[in-house]
């Protein structure tokens, strides 16, 4: 009873002086799928228990192509965004975040096959800095062609509008020459009642 009262005792001393530090939570689109050389925004947005400042906040965006195992840091920011000055994404990265609304997304310019890979965001904000790592995985594809069952169908209904013009134009000089052919039997008939010869 005695050690329990001297634990209680110096844990009294002891969990004071220990700083908690909560961790940050990332949240990001696991599969974004683009056509190429088209523009993309990987999303990637944060909550924090402690208060957001542009001074406080880092952001680091780090890619992984399907084709190796090394990472490649593609944009850092912390107060303003550095995007890389050499290699693949040169003049493609954007910053299109807000930091004060707890967003940490970037814009892909111009997008490639080679772009494909996984795409991490992570984001510290002291003394939040431990947490989970957003992942994102980019497809990049050519902009698909026709179908022969979306060629089928266009030439059907094609066929079918044309058929349904001809149809129209058909019932309306129908609707127009009937009228006219029974005001000429109308004509006959008053011209056959009024010949002197009939009677």
């Amino acid at each position: 009873m005695d050690r329990l009262w001297f634990l209680v005792f110096l844990g009294g001393f002891v969990i004071p002086g220990v700083q908690h530090v909560w961790g940050i939570e990332i949240f990001t689109t696991s599969e974004v799928e683009a056509v190429n050389g088209t523009s993309v925004t990987l999303k990637c947005t944060f909550s924090s228990t402690q208060t957001v400042s542009l001074q406080t906040v880092t952001v680091i965006w780090d890619f992984q192509s399907i084709t190796s195992k090394q990472t490649e840091r593609i944009l850092y920011y912390q107060g303003e965004p550095y995007p890389p000055n050499t290699g693949l994404f040169k003049g493609r990265v954007k910053w299109s975040g807000d930091i004060l609304r707890k967003d940490a997304s970037i814009t892909l310019n111009d997008v490639r096959p080679t772009f494909n890979g996984t795409y991490t965001c992570q984001v510290a904000n002291p003394p939040d800095v431990h947490g989970n790592t957003g992942e994102t995985i980019l497809r990049v594809v050519n902009k698909v062609p026709l179908s022969e069952i979306s060629l089928l169908a266009a030439a059907v209904g094609g066929s079918c509008a044309v058929i349904l013009v001809f149809l129209g134009i058909f019932i309306a000089v129908k609707m127009y020459r009937r009228p006219k052919k029974e005001k000429d039997i109308e004509m006959r008939v008053e011209e056959y009642s009024k010949d002197p010869t009939v009677w």
